[in-house]
């Protein structure tokens, strides 16, 4: 696939994006690459740290070089039982776990070749924006697999499940898998609301309010620029589940600071 990426930079100027890469591309293998990225999430382990049964998770770590654009992922790390893991630190940005590293299942080896969540990454990335000194480093990617899966009666909700900002510099998130969801509306919002609940801001305060049904359906933010947040997933009175299945990807500079 011949990739064209964005030479403007809307997500500067806005503090967010929206698109849908199953309109922009079209090619022969896409399908077939979407369905086994597809797949990768009906095996997803239980996420360790959600408080119920209804939100999985893998996760695993990549970097990026600026001057070549190539993509290499990361090793995972041995913990002394022999799990592998790969963990993810978000300090003071998630309230729920501020001196904590959450160790996660890493992406299985089949998944980190998919030729699409390549692409996803590399256009996810040309869509940044950086000082010049950051890019003569590698850009760290973290890349998430994270599902709602939920019976009636249940619900599902992201970490924090508030309006808030995730530390770092972007975020991407792809819609996957969507069967039977009710609820699930993206939130960005004004930097001022970290914290709140969505019923504690102004409408004033919301830039945009969305939901996203279709396979590809995308958005990205500047997390110095704005807030986010995902409302709880539940499904109808009618339906035996309800499935929401987000790749989420977030860049972050290596550039050596010490103080």
């Amino acid at each position: 696939m011949e990739k064209v990426f964005i030479q403007s930079k809307p997500l500067q100027e806005k503090g967010f994006i929206r698109f849908d890469l199953q309109r922009e591309w079209q090619y022969p293998a896409m399908r077939q690459e979407l369905a086994q990225l597809q797949q990768a999430f009906a095996d997803l382990p239980l996420d360790p740290y959600a408080p119920n049964t209804t939100r999985f998770r893998r996760y695993s770590r990549a970097i990026i070089l600026p001057w070549n654009g190539t993509l290499h992922w990361l090793p995972n790390h041995v913990r002394e039982d022999g799990v592998e893991v790969c963990e993810y630190f978000q300090g003071t940005f998630n309230a729920e776990y501020v001196d904590e590293y959450r160790a996660f299942t890493p992406l299985t080896e089949e998944t980190k070749a998919n030729p699409l969540l390549h692409n996803i990454i590399q256009y996810d990335f040309a869509q940044t924006f950086w000082d010049a000194r950051d890019l003569v480093l590698p850009i760290h990617v973290g890349v998430h697999l994270v599902k709602f899966d939920v019976r009636p009666g249940e619900e599902a909700f992201a970490s924090p499940n508030h309006i808030h900002q995730d530390g770092e510099p972007f975020t991407f998130a792809h819609l996957i898998t969507y069967h039977n969801v009710q609820g699930g509306i993206n939130v960005i919002a004004h930097t001022e609301c970290a914290g709140k609940q969505l019923d504690e801001v102004s409408e004033s305060q919301i830039l945009d309010q969305f939901l996203m049904t279709e396979p590809l359906d995308s958005y990205g933010v500047c997390d110095k620029l704005v807030c986010h947040y995902v409302s709880p997933v539940t499904c109808g009175p009618d339906d035996e589940y309800a499935e929401r299945g987000m790749l989420l990807i977030d860049y972050t500079p290596t550039v050596i600071a010490i103080t």
